[in-house]
């Protein structure tokens, strides 16, 4: 199986590996939905480790992190029952103004429907005024298993498999780009995992990657919520069934915080054509337990590349080339 998505790949994309310099900002963790995986969400204002930057504490955090060349900021947040539509606004404003160099992936759709009921608007509604205020595009999460049984189990408060692509159909339809996220194995259903691609295959979308992350948690993380993670082959071969499968999307991404970077880069030889970017710094996993590294540099990013025999090449966050920069960038150790 591997070895013909790798002919699949390789008929795309050749020998080129692509990676991207962005930032990951979580806003706020707090948070109505009780998924049985997530680690990161607080169910409200005031418990342990919940918190809500401002604009100006999130546009602060920016500037302590920002780095000359980056291309792209990934914010995703928890569904917090505090925050006005106007925060959203402003966040997206704030951050165009000052860093219009930025490309803003926002919201995945779970949030894009949230926000559709809570302030009683369209899905259209919300997109347009996002986008009037910077949105670039949406990020994938929030898709998780589109299963009916199992997403009644893992994420009963989220929007349904149906809304989730309702969602995605809208924003193309708007000329925005999106990314999709396949979370597997939390319960071992290879039928499942088929049901969620067979979706992502039938939203057609517009020069998107697909990201297939793989939910790791570490023994004892979340002792009242058992989940068994997936094997190195489990992932290798979702990300091939994935790469067989889904012709409608040109990249598949190898998730390096999530899959770990060894798995990461052999399945660049499994179908996958991206590693994501320097990510710079990533709170969602970490809290869940990952041991990668919270961020890599670009000269690391190029290098973990090299060594599985592929070509680094940066993107922008729709897959424009960005031609490679002459000055060094600083090592990196992992």
């Amino acid at each position: 199986m591997g070895q013909l998505a790798n002919l699949v790949r390789e008929r795309l994309h050749g020998d080129v590996t692509y990676y991207n310099r962005n930032l990951h900002l979580n806003s706020t963790n707090v948070c109505e939905a009780d998924c049985l995986f997530c680690s990161f969400a607080r169910l409200r204002e005031g418990m342990p480790e919940a918190y809500t930057m401002s604009v100006a504490k999130a546009l602060r955090w920016i500037s302590e992190r920002y780095q000359k060349g980056m291309t792209e900021i990934h914010i995703v947040n928890g569904l917090n029952p505090d925050l006005t539509f106007d925060y959203y606004l402003e966040l997206l404003r704030e951050i165009r103004a000052n860093y219009p160099e930025l490309h803003i992936k926002a919201f995945t759709a779970v949030e894009i429907h949230y926000f559709a009921e809570k302030y009683g608007m369209s899905y259209e509604e919300v997109l347009r005024a996002l986008v009037e205020a910077g949105l670039g595009s949406l990020p994938g999460g929030g898709a998780e298993i589109f299963a009916a049984r199992v997403r009644k189990k893992i994420c009963r408060d989220k929007v349904d498999a149906d809304g989730w692509l309702e969602v995605h159909r809208v924003a193309h339809g708007l000329g925005l780009h999106s990314n999709c996220t396949m979370l597997y194995a939390p319960l071992r259903h290879s039928k499942s995992e088929l049901i969620t691609s067979s979706g992502f295959g039938a939203c057609k979308k517009r020069r998107t990657a697909s990201s297939v992350h793989s939910s790791r948690f570490p023994s004892g993380e979340q002792p009242s919520r058992p989940i068994g993670a997936p094997t190195g082959a489990d992932d290798l071969r979702t990300v091939a069934v994935s790469r067989l499968m889904l012709h409608n999307i040109p990249h598949i991404k190898a998730y390096w915080i999530m899959l770990g970077i060894k798995t990461a880069q052999l399945a660049q030889r499994f179908g996958a054509s991206d590693l994501d970017g320097t990510v710079t710094e990533e709170k969602i996993y970490h809290m869940a337990g990952s041991q990668s590294p919270g961020s890599l540099t670009v000269d690391g990013l190029r290098k973990l590349i090299q060594d599985i025999g592929r070509r680094p090449v940066e993107r922008t966050t729709t897959y424009g080339i960005i031609p490679e920069q002459e000055e060094a960038q600083p090592a990196v150790s992992i």
